[in-house]
């Protein structure tokens, strides 16, 4: 049994549960009571975990994101941290890699040590398989779980995310307008974030009566000189491009070195674009195009939406926050 359970039997709303949990004035004394008499009779004991009828809060939400040494990651960790400490919350982080098993592990962990939400960075976190996120939904039938850039379509389950697929599909759109024809496009994970990516540089490609070419679509690691590596032995294999949209800057910095090295110019001979304008992006020679998907936002987003649950308002499974292009050196928009 669970809180959903409650709230079908009583004929209240989640959200009028969860007020009655954390000990909300704002509930009748007769709703209150038919609450606690429902808990009471279908066995349900309130998360040990979360606010107890409003005795045991540890003002204390749990973060974990997959590498903390990722720019993007690394800065929403901060953002984060930063604005649930203006909220009175303390939190604990877990850096959990990229395996399954580590990331029900730490899960548990976050679970075991009282925290009052969960927030799920980057969307690594979403498996292909439905199965393979029944931890997480397990999860959100106890406490609030938060996700950045994922989706997950579960009651207790709240995602802020960036427009990925139109973001990428108004950037390909703007260089094809401007005579490219062979854009490359780097990628790192398949991800939920990831394929919204994928799936608007291929519509992008599609809807302009270009033929979507297997060999312009390839996925490299998040290292600079393996990307640049990859670039190398692929020209030498006959590849053409003319332009290289990044799914992470990371990859676009790549493709910077890749141009400086065979002596071609940027942009004019290649323009190139990445993702996320982190610090990267003003570092290369010349500047990077980058599209920003402002972390900053979606963070402050993520803890405002969190506070808002936390206080038993209804808020939705879903916030999307538009990107935009911050255009430097490497393009000619």
């Amino acid at each position: 049994m669970n809180i959903y359970d409650v709230s079908e039997k009583a004929g209240v709303s989640i959200a009028t549960v969860s007020r009655v949990l954390n000990g909300n004035p704002n509930v009748s004394e007769p709703t209150r009571q038919k609450v606690l008499n429902v808990m009471k009779e279908i066995g349900y004991t309130p998360n040990v975990f979360a606010r107890g009828l409003g005795l045991n809060t540890m003002h204390t939400i749990g973060i974990m994101c997959a590498d903390s040494s990722d720019p993007f990651l690394a800065n929403a960790v901060y953002y984060l941290e930063q604005n649930l400490r203006k909220c009175g919350y303390d939190s604990f982080l877990c850096c959990t890699g990229y395996d399954l098993i580590n990331k029900q592990k730490y899960l548990q962990l976050l679970l075991s040590k009282r925290v009052d939400a969960i927030i799920l960075v980057g969307s690594s976190f979403l498996e292909a398989a439905k199965k393979d996120n029944s931890y997480i939904t397990a999860a959100a039938d106890t406490i609030p779980v938060m996700v950045i850039n994922g989706y997950i379509n579960h009651p207790n389950i709240y995602c802020t995310l960036c427009d990925d697929y139109q973001a990428v599909y108004d950037v390909v759109n703007r260089l094809i307008d401007q005579g490219r024809r062979d854009i490359l496009y780097l990628y790192t994970s398949r991800s939920y974030s990831g394929l919204q990516k994928l799936s608007g540089y291929k519509n992008s490609i599609s809807s302009n009566g270009l033929i979507i070419q297997e060999d312009l679509m390839i996925s490299c690691p998040n290292d600079i000189t393996q990307t640049k590596d990859i670039l190398m032995e692929q020209q030498k294999k006959g590849l053409h491009f003319d332009a290289v949209v990044a799914s992470e800057d990371q990859l676009a910095v790549a493709a910077v070195k890749f141009a400086k090295q065979q002596g071609l110019s940027v942009p004019d001979d290649i323009a190139i674009v990445g993702y996320n304008n982190s610090i990267l992006s003003g570092c290369t020679d010349p500047e990077l195009t980058s599209i920003d998907n402002h972390v900053e936002t979606l963070c402050m987003t993520t803890i405002s939406t969190l506070m808002r649950v936390l206080d038993g308002n209804d808020v939705p499974n879903k916030t999307t926050i538009s990107n935009d292009i911050a255009e430097r050196e490497t393009t000619n928009f």
